[in-house]
Formats: structure tokens, sequence, C-alpha cells
């Protein structure tokens, strides 16, 4: 039966690029294979993100290190250690992986979010004991911004986990009016988000915490005491690209 409802899946994602194309979402390809047009990218360009689970990164804010060894210097100086037990983000903010952030967020190339989901998933099952025991929890967007954008990115990707990864995907979050993380220097987003992030449910013991893009971890932190205070006793951050 799951099977079927892949192949089910597959079919439909096909029949949708051939009626309205997108193409591929970094270098505009006609997508020609079921799943390249499940997943929005053509065979070519998804082998550009292949993740290097090898990598040395730091044991805190899961940034790859340099120089240092287990934790990096910006942890190594945080005046007090975040409320998460450890974070981990995929791909570097730049290039080519900006640009597929931006073809997802901006323009619109939602199957993009399959893709996401599954990569996401990937790094959970290699850096989480029995990952499946763990409930996964999106950041919760701005309010307003569905309104404003027509729709909300991570929420998408949590719809896809729960229903084509059959991952425990709740909305335990809310975020109340607040300004906007991105519009925030360094210093002022570290607090812009305290008391703006309110528990709506208790919290499972083990959560998986995941949003777009780690920067300075202000927003993971803010979301996972809210978490811890609301009853888990384990929250771990994943995201899919760390800036700067």
């Amino acid at each position: 039966m799951k099977q079927f409802f892949l192949t089910a899946r597959l079919g439909l994602s096909f029949a949708r690029e051939l009626c309205f194309p997108l193409g591929c979402a970094l270098c505009g390809m006609p997508l020609l294979k079921p799943y390249e047009a499940r997943r929005g990218l053509c065979s070519a360009c998804a082998s550009l993100f292949e993740l290097d689970l090898d990598e040395q990164r730091c044991e805190r804010c899961g940034k790859p290190l340099i120089s240092e060894t287990k934790i990096c210097i910006p942890c190594r100086t945080m005046a007090e250690a975040p409320a998460f037990d450890r974070a981990f983000a995929l791909y570097p903010y730049t290039g080519k992986w900006r640009q597929l952030l931006g073809a997802y967020k901006f323009g619109s190339h939602r199957p993009l979010a399959q893709f996401f989901a599954e990569k996401l998933c990937r790094a959970a099952d290699a850096f989480l004991d029995n990952s499946n025991d763990w409930e996964w929890t999106p950041v919760p967007a701005r309010a307003g911004k569905v309104k404003e954008k027509g729709w909300d990115q991570i929420e998408t990707i949590a719809h896809v986990l729960k229903n084509a990864h059959h991952m425990p995907v709740r909305q335990t979050l809310k975020r109340l009016q607040s300004d906007s993380q991105k519009e925030l220097g360094r210093e002022k987003r570290l607090t812009n988000l305290k008391g703006r992030i309110v528990s709506l449910a208790p919290a499972s013991r083990n959560v998986i915490l995941f949003d777009d893009v780690y920067t300075t971890g202000s927003t993971l932190n803010v979301c996972a005491g809210v978490l811890k205070a609301a009853g888990a006793e384990r929250v771990y951050g994943l995201c899919l690209f760390y800036g700067q």
C-alpha cells in the first residue's frame, strides 16, 4: 500500500510538470522523470547537494569547524549555553545553496519541499539515536507572514515530512507579533523573540525543532527554551542552511 501511494504521488507530480512546467529550480531544464518532478530538481543538480555527514562540526551549533576542536569559537564565547541541546545545519547559505533556497521561498518552487524534507530526514537519522522516537516541531512563522506571502515555507516542509515521510510532526509553538528576524542586526536578533514565542500544548519528551536558516541561533534558542518549559527533556535544532 505504501508503495502504491508513493507511485501515485510520483505520477501526479509528473503530470503537474507536464501541464504546468516549472523546470529544474536551478538550471531550468525540463524535469523528464517523475522522481525529478516530485523534488523540483533534475538529477544532475540534485547531485550537487549530497550531504557530507563526515565533516567535522561544532558540537553545539552544528556549523563546520575550521581549526577548532569540538566547539567553534563563537559558541565558546557565548555568555551562556543555548536552551537546545545541539543543532545541525546542512548547507552554507551562499552560492548555489542560497540560490536553491531563493528558488523555494521567492520563486515558489514548492516541489523543493520534498527535496528539503528528504535531506532533513537523512540528517536526523545520521545524528540522532532512535530518530523515530523524536517529535518534529517547526519554528513558527512570524504573525501575518502567510497573509503577506501567501504560504508558509516551513509549514509546507512540515506537511511533506508528515504525509510523505510519516514523521510525527506537531505544531507546538506559536509566534506572537514581533519584528522580522532577518531585518535585524545580530544584537537585536538575540532579544527580539524573547517572550514572543508561546507553547500551544505540552511538549513531547524529545523534539526536533526545524527551520530554514540558522544565523545567530537566537530563534532556535528561544523556541527550545519554551519547549523545555512545556515539558521537553531534549531539543535538537535542525536547519537547512547556516549563515554568518
